[in-house]
């Protein structure tokens, strides 16, 4: 086997760049020191319960409208 291939390993801590979380998520071990991660399970509007649909050219509107569901069968 050769020696000097294979790349040192670091105790790796992944961070959230949401500020929300001021800690570490979860250590793992990786090539790198420190990940950053742009979204976790605290900020993910998924798991907050904050999730918007974001409409673009009323294209919401066109599938309702294709499919038969209206605001007359939600809100009922």
């Amino acid at each position: 086997m050769k020696t000097g291939i294979h790349p040192k390993y670091y105790k790796c801590n992944v961070i959230c760049n949401c500020g929300e979380n001021r800690g570490v998520l979860f250590t793992t071990r990786s090539t790198v020191p420190e990940i950053k991660v742009e979204i976790c399970s605290l900020c993910h509007p998924f798991f907050t319960g904050t999730q918007k649909i974001v409409d673009t050219a009323g294209r919401v509107e066109k599938f309702y409208k294709k499919f038969g569901k209206g605001k007359k069968e939600t809100e009922a």
